[in-house]
């Protein structure tokens, strides 16, 4: 048991993935100057109820993964753009806070790995239905962009993570772990979506999940591409 400052988001970290953060508020300015002047790692975890800003200090999940600092780019209103790798997951056994930030004691929970015939299968299967699942969201992204021509665009809008994809650049790891922490953090789900994917504790439980998700996405995706702007517009509409 240890303990670690919590940094509340709406979004999951998994190990061995990249976060990039821009902590533009004091509270997390004050425990990011902490950090980086003590171990250069804090928690992330996904935000139950309450908000992300600007309020009360949010409710977590109590299962999120460490981040471990590996650039810090101070700017010249105090802000600080941050890039942090995820490393463990971590289970909360006591949440606090300093007053300005939250606080916990955890405790590490290592994923539990089985190194079997039947994990290297999935994970071919797994490496194959990620290429499918990206090559289709590519198309769909491109088809939703030609769309959109001519139309006029917001300045400062945030560009979507599909619309930065570019799939040559892409590194398959050859870990199964990493492989499908990778396969979990590319899916283009709602975060809540993904916390229980952080919370399984066993490599076969997580290719089994993750797996489930890929083959609904995968039946799901051709069905969109095929909507006309038109009903996308009606459908939403009457949403």
């Amino acid at each position: 048991m240890y303990e670690l400052p919590l940094f509340p988001l709406n979004v999951v970290l998994f190990p061995g993935m990249p976060l990039r953060l821009q902590v533009f508020e004091e509270r997390y300015q004050i425990m990011m100057q902490r950090v980086l002047q003590t171990n250069y790692t804090f928690g992330v975890s996904l935000i139950k109820s309450g908000v992300e800003a600007n309020g009360p200090l949010p409710e977590p999940y109590l299962t999120g993964c460490t981040a471990r600092v590996v650039q810090a780019d101070p700017l010249p209103d105090g802000r600080l753009n941050v890039t942090v790798l995820g490393d463990e997951r971590f289970r909360v056994l006591m949440l606090g806070s300093t007053g300005a930030y939250l606080n916990a004691f955890v405790e590490n929970i290592p994923l539990q790995r089985q190194e079997t015939e039947g994990v290297a299968r999935r994970v071919r299967v797994l490496r194959k239905k990620m290429i499918r699942y990206l090559t289709l969201l590519s198309k769909y992204v491109q088809q939703e962009q030609a769309g959109d021509e001519g139309m006029e665009s917001s300045p400062g809008g945030d560009e979507t993570v599909e619309a930065r994809l570019n799939l040559s650049e892409l590194h398959m790891p050859e870990d199964p772990m990493m492989l499908t922490y990778l396969a979990a953090a590319l899916l283009q789900l709602p975060p809540s979506e993904k916390q229980p994917i952080l919370e399984v504790d066993t490599l076969t439980q997580l290719l089994e999940m993750v797996q489930r998700i890929y083959r609904r996405e995968l039946a799901v995706l051709p069905q969109l591409m095929q909507v006309s702007d038109e009903e996308a517009r009606l459908f939403a509409w009457m949403n």
